[in-house]
């Protein structure tokens, strides 16, 4: 499996548009993060985890010329807010399947109408297969996927296990339960937004205990804003095992 991480940033992206804080001014690249979402890839099939507003730009940098499927963790504006941009794989492919919770397949029919409009469609409206995930084990061409459930604040968001590998972004608390889901994974990643303690994400602080208690084998930390630091920085204040991801970063495990 071939993980490859499209963008690592929070909502906004870093740089933010204007402003002058050092990590935003930074010449690394690493520094340097589109909204978060990621291309997971196995055989001949290629999903995309979230489609926020940088969605046509990763895709070209990609070189990703065909997708299987969208997974939705939540309808947040920076995880679904590209989705239009699916119309070329739409126009080569036909219509392309999309899993969410049922909550979110609302928001986006709300977002996105025209995508879900029956009748006088826009022709170059692009047209989707909806699927509904529960919190339930469902199967992408044969392969397994558990969904992980996890509160973003007060909001439900699914995470997602394929075999070793599990995705969770915009975690704040997570039952016990939920983390038995998580038993014997080797490669983790989860959100670390910032220094401080916020609201509605794990802190730094947040994320690398709750990595101690999964204990993956390797640990990716996403969903980053520039007030955690500096990528290389920050990278060497980390456990061995648990590394800051950055956009284009590629996996295989």
């Amino acid at each position: 499996m071939k993980i490859t991480f499209l963008g690592t940033g929070t909502s906004q992206g870093i740089p933010i548009i204007g402003s002058n804080h050092p990590v935003c001014l930074s010449t690394d690249e690493k520094d340097k993060r589109l909204r978060v979402s990621v291309l997971v890839e196995w055989d001949t099939y290629t999903y995309v985890i979230d489609c926020g507003p940088d969605f046509r730009y990763q895709m070209l940098r990609a070189n990703c010329s065909k997708i299987d499927g969208i997974l939705f963790t939540h309808e947040h504006t920076d995880h679904i807010i590209g989705m239009d941009d699916i119309r070329p794989f739409f126009f080569r492919q036909g219509d392309i399947p999309i899993y969410a919770h049922k909550r979110v397949l609302k928001a986006l029919h709300k977002r996105f109408d025209y995508i879900f409009e029956t009748k006088d469609r826009y022709p170059g409206a692009p047209s989707v297969i909806e699927h509904v995930i529960t919190n339930s084990p469902f199967m992408l061409q044969k392969l397994e996927v558990t969904p992980i459930n996890v509160m973003h604040s007060a909001l439900q968001v699914f995470g997602f296990r394929f075999k070793d590998f599990a995705y969770l972004t915009d975690v704040k608390t997570i039952e016990s339960n939920e983390i038995e889901k998580l038993k014997g994974v080797k490669v983790l990643v989860v959100n670390a937004l910032r220094i401080k303690p916020h609201y509605s994400h794990f802190n730094l602080e947040e994320a690398l205990q709750f990595i101690e208690h999964v204990n993956p084998e390797r640990a990716y930390l996403t969903h980053i804003s520039h007030l955690l630091g500096f990528h290389e920085e920050v990278q060497q204040t980390l456990p061995k095992n648990v590394y800051l991801a950055y956009d284009n970063l590629q996996l295989n495990i």
